[in-house]
């Protein structure tokens, strides 16, 4: 088998909590700068996938893992420091959890945790951030309110801007717009297009519609096993597992 360049690999991956098993020999390649959504019903291991790239998983106290997975060659679990390796790869979750904190002070959290003094500078990195998350125009006049005050998407969306602000060069998605309205919704897949140029990105997701809108590649898990991985294209028009297109057609899940 030809071996594609990669941003992020993982070869023979299997992972337990406790005894249960939530993914089994996975072997998968994330290319550089593309969108790979990975879709699923439930109990298919692919939030546990996504936490054992930033390791994650390594919280639950049950948790066990085979197998190998890396970034840019290194291994996360042995090369790669865990605080350095989380700042590379972000993440963003189904509910937004904001700090109880000003909205300039949830941006700039994790640059002065990794160095950043310059106040000039945090107000850059906040500028940027909060553009690039298409949150700016709505929140410049009042970077001094509680983060706790926007909507849930805005709150999303900061959540967003939180893990831009540390310049990650993978960020991850574990069902971000699973409570948003169809607005917000919009507004984070265009920041997710946006990005193409500069992250490789990552997105599970129960909306099938969402992963045909935005990804260049989709992955099918069923019960911890990636059953088919291929262009978005191919995966909706032309699956070549019947379980694939049972799932894509609503027949199960």
């Amino acid at each position: 088998m030809v071996k594609l360049p990669s941003k992020i690999a993982t070869e023979n991956l299997s992972i337990w909590f406790e005894r249960i098993p939530a993914l089994r020999s996975l072997t998968l390649h994330v290319l550089d700068h593309e969108i790979l959504a990975i879709i699923g019903p439930a109990n298919s291991g692919k939030s546990s996938f996504l936490r054992s790239l930033n390791r994650l998983n390594d919280l639950h106290p049950g948790f066990r893992k085979e197998g190998k997975a890396s970034l840019d060659g290194q291994d996360i679990y042995k090369d790669i420091e865990v605080g350095l390796l989380r700042k590379r790869i972000g993440m963003v979750f189904a509910l937004p959890v904001v700090l109880p904190l000003t909205i300039y002070e949830n941006v700039i959290y994790g640059p002065r945790r990794h160095g950043t003094k310059d106040k000039k500078r945090l107000s850059e990195i906040v500028e940027k951030s909060l553009k690039a998350a298409y949150l700016w125009e709505e929140v410049k006049d009042r970077l001094d309110i509680s983060a706790m005050k926007l909507s849930g998407g805005q709150q999303q969306r900061l959540c967003l801007a939180r893990t831009l602000a540390v310049e990650p060069e993978v960020i991850l998605y574990d069902e971000p717009c699973s409570g948003l309205d169809p607005i917000s919704t919009m507004k984070i897949e265009e920041a997710m297009l946006g990005f193409k140029k500069r992250y490789t990105q990552i997105l599970v997701t129960n909306n099938t519609k969402q992963a045909a809108r935005v990804s260049d590649r989709t992955a099918f898990f069923l019960m911890g096993e990636l059953i088919e991985i291929d262009t978005t294209g191919k995966i909706f028009t032309s699956p070549q597992d019947k379980r694939t297109n049972d799932y894509i057609s609503g027949r199960f899940g």
